[in-house]
């Protein structure tokens, strides 16, 4: 069963980013977690670029009917300082990205942009069609040195900053270090 804890602070006192081993050490000294079982080590994501808070995933082995989790669904604890919640969760430990905007947080149907955007420079146009919308691709023989166009079937050479980590790769890119730091992956 997977629980979401909130509330927690992503760095800690040091400096240093709060781990996995934090959680846990934490939860099995906790009277509230007493009796409960690491299915998994906590899984631990900054809640976003800007935030100073962390959304911990924790995996708990559980009875068939979740009596344990439902205990502790909404059951607040102290946490250092701060006063952290447990939340239900489904599997899915993933943060969700658009693929309407390519902005993290939300899922395509919510939405608030009308029309697609680009993965690659953002533009009001889908990445299939990027080469016949983008004055980068198009040929420019005004500029000192002119700028041929972009062959047909050749890919677009030019980079873009990405609107969530500000990297010269597209939205998409799995290896994105803010990807891979979403989700802790090396």
């Amino acid at each position: 069963m997977y629980l979401k804890i909130t509330g927690i602070p992503y760095l800690q006192p040091s400096g240093l980013a709060i781990t996995s081993e934090d959680i846990a050490n934490y939860l099995k000294n906790n009277d509230l977690f007493e009796g409960t079982t690491l299915a998994a080590k906590p899984r631990v994501i900054k809640a976003s670029p800007k935030s100073d808070m962390a959304i911990i995933w924790v995996d708990i082995w559980d009875s068939q009917n979740s009596s344990k989790a439902k205990t502790l669904i909404n059951h607040s604890f102290n946490f250092s300082r701060y006063i952290a919640t447990f939340r239900g969760t489904s599997m899915n430990l993933g943060v969700p990205q658009c693929h309407n905007c390519w902005k993290w947080g939300h899922t395509t149907f919510p939405c608030k942009v009308h029309g697609s955007k680009c993965q690659k420079c953002r533009g009001p146009h889908k990445i299939k069609n990027h080469r016949d919308f983008v004055w980068c691709c198009k040929a420019n023989f005004k500029l000192n040195p002119p700028r041929l166009e972009t062959k047909q079937g050749k890919p677009c050479p030019h980079t873009f900053k990405y609107v969530n980590y500000k990297g010269d790769h597209m939205a998409d890119d799995t290896k994105c270090p803010f990807w891979k730091h979403r989700f802790n992956r090396e």
